[in-house]
């Protein structure tokens, strides 16, 4: 038999590396799933394509592989032969293996955490045996790996604490007790009301579509939206035509662009103003007299200044920022904005703010040497120990990004790894932690098994408790508003963006400004053209894309170093009253990163951005 799958490699043109061995696993092979010499050289030739493996040598490094490969075209033909049967592999194996290994766990002694965690696992194990399901990266927890490697688990890389320390009568710091521990976790989780801010993008939507003319619209909506936002806040005058000559001081309304294909200087600096008040024109804008400022392409902006040539507007002042209630009322009518305040304001007296818990956490989910989905598992893990009332997941789901991805060397759909990998998980957590549990999930235009365009559709889900959002999207968890966006909106901003800063000691916080550009541009990407991979769709980006209030909470996911920033909001139309609004903005970096882990936020939140516990934790 030997002699045979060797003379069949050799006839396909492919030399034994390691042949005794090879051989040897082979012949193993052909008894264990009854196959001809030339039937397992052809399933080789199928692994060695689906590989790209480069040299016409097959390596013992290869078999364990191999074997993968053959399980999974023998579970094929027996589900097509009979749906009912189901064969066998060393992956159940190891689901047997930990099954034996959990009859030998009651008899090792361990400390009180030893125990107290054991009866968490316990419980998990129980709920998910009910459910028949078991999480895939446990299935192929004996596998080593990179990641199963670690060390400094859960380990807090950084901490916001405003939340109040709890104490007895006595003034004594109340200690952490085990039993009461306990109690507490097994205790139903508190309910958490959702609601989604909808956008009218729906699942299936029609997208490439976008033409000249919708492009244009979403530019001159913007200009003249701010203008109007400027003009109402009674500071600034009516806006001039920035290109006619004039030795008077003017005010001027316009998108800030580059006079090129390359970054901004201060020698490419162009002001494009609206049809309305220019025509659309173009001209160059000076920002020398100015001590700071920062500036990138498609950026609205107010000027004060003057242009004596008509070639040149030199600016004294930039206004970069409206307020946003201004913004969102601008185009109401009079009765339907007096309706708005009295039921926003009655809903701020009604209401009284409560403790939100929530743990955040952005794709890729799997480490790039494999597609186990070992960070989500241990994310989830994490989850139950804690018990949050929201748990949050921003994508990549499925990156196509991933190697294995991007090759093509996988056996399944990206729809069946979406499915039989992540949703599930996501379901057995959501069952063990009972029907108060919330979970959020956004996807990326990196995801692989979902529409490549922006703005992007949520996930079409069957799941009851899973709440899938647009990307970007908005929505409120117990009367707190999150907004979030899975495109690098920072990462891009910073490779374009131009900046001056005053020399008067004062800190320079880049990532602060870089994110605070959101909010002052009301919008989730104002930047214009958009970058390199973006598959910008201007006839759905309108609506989409505009953040009419400030949200409490604005998530943005980045390659950019984490981070947990208080970003003060407003103009100062309002006094002290507009300078108090604060936005938290959190970029809770990448789960998964390379062949490690990354890092996930957790956070309490009690009304304010002066009452909560934010951290940064790596898995």
């Amino acid at each position: 038999m030997e002699e045979e799958i060797k003379a069949e490699f050799l006839k396909s043109g492919f030399t034994l590396d390691e042949e005794q061995e090879i051989l040897k696993k082979c012949h193993t092979f052909c008894q264990d799933y009854r196959l001809e010499p030339s039937d397992l050289v052809s399933s080789w030739e199928i692994y060695y394509l689906n590989r790209q493996l480069d040299e016409s040598v097959v390596k013992d490094a290869e078999m364990d592989g191999f074997l993968g490969h053959l399980q999974n075209e023998q579970l094929g033909a027996s589900a097509k032969k009979d749906p009912g049967l189901h064969m066998y592999s060393f992956k159940d194996v190891v689901m047997v293996l930990d099954a034996e290994d959990e009859d030998t766990k009651d008899v090792i002694l361990g400390t009180p955490i030893d125990k107290y965690e054991k009866l968490q696992l316990d419980i998990y194990d129980s709920a998910r045996k009910t459910n028949g399901n078991i999480y895939s990266s446990e299935r192929k927890s004996k596998l080593v790996t990179p990641f199963g490697k670690r060390s400094n688990k859960f380990v807090v890389k950084f901490n916001i604490d405003n939340l109040p320390t709890i104490e007895t009568a006595n003034g004594i710091e109340e200690h952490y007790d085990l039993e009461d521990g306990i109690i507490k976790r097994v205790q139903p989780l508190k309910s958490s009301s959702l609601v989604v801010h909808q956008s009218g993008l729906e699942p299936g939507c029609r997208f490439m579509y976008d033409r000249i003319e919708d492009r244009f619209n979403a530019i001159e909506n913007r200009i003249r939206k701010h203008a109007a936002a400027l003009v109402a806040s009674s500071l600034y005058e009516e806006p001039m035509d920035p290109s006619v000559a004039s030795q008077r001081s003017m005010f001027a309304v316009g998108m800030i662009c580059c006079d090129g294909e390359g970054h901004l200087n201060d020698k490419s600096i162009l002001l494009q103003s609206s049809v309305e008040h220019s025509r659309g024109q173009r001209v160059r804008l000076e920002l020398n007299k100015l001590s700071h400022f920062s500036v990138f392409p498609g950026q609205i902006v107010g000027i004060k200044g003057h242009n004596p040539s008509g070639h040149c507007l030199i600016a004294s002042e930039l206004v970069d920022s409206v307020p946003l209630s201004i913004a969102a009322d601008a185009d109401l009518p009079p009765t339907k904005k007096q309706a708005l305040d009295e039921e926003i304001q009655a809903t701020h007296l009604s209401s009284t703010p409560t403790e939100t818990t929530m743990i955040i956490a952005a794709g890729p989910f799997t480490t790039t040497d494999n597609l186990l989905f070992e960070p989500l598992s241990e994310l989830l893990a994490y989850a139950t120990r804690n018990s949050p009332q929201l748990l949050i997941l921003l994508g990549p789901f499925i990156d196509s990004e991933h190697p294995q991805i991007k090759k093509g060397t996988v056996d399944l759909s990206f729809d069946d790894i979406f499915q039989s990998e992540v949703l599930r998980m996501v379901q057995d957590y959501l069952e063990y932690m009972g029907p108060n549990a919330q979970l959020v999930m956004v996807p990326s235009i990196r995801d692989a098994n979902h529409d490549f365009v922006f703005p992007q559709p949520a996930f079409d889900l069957d799941s009851l408790n899973i709440t899938s959002l647009n990307n970007p999207g908005i929505f409120e968890a117990d009367q707190v508003m999150i907004g979030c966006c899975t495109v690098d909106i920072l990462k891009h901003l910073s490779g374009e963006e131009m900046s001056r800063h005053s020399m008067d000691g004062q800190p320079n916080d880049r990532l602060s400004r870089l994110a605070s550009h959101i909010l002052s541009q009301q919008s989730f990407y104002p930047l214009y053209p958009p970058a390199e991979g973006v598959p910008m769709d201007f006839s759905l980006a309108s609506e989409v894309l505009h953040i009419s209030s400030v949200p409490h909470l604005l998530i943005l996911p980045s390659d950019i170093k984490y981070f947990v920033k208080v970003l003060p909001v407003g103009g100062t139309t309002e006094g002290e009253e507009e300078q108090m609004k604060r936005c938290v903005c959190i970029n809770p970096g990448r789960l998964a990163k390379g062949e490690g882990g990354g890092t996930f936020v957790e956070l309490k939140y009690q009304g304010s951005s002066d009452k909560m516990n934010a951290s940064i934790i790596s898995i």
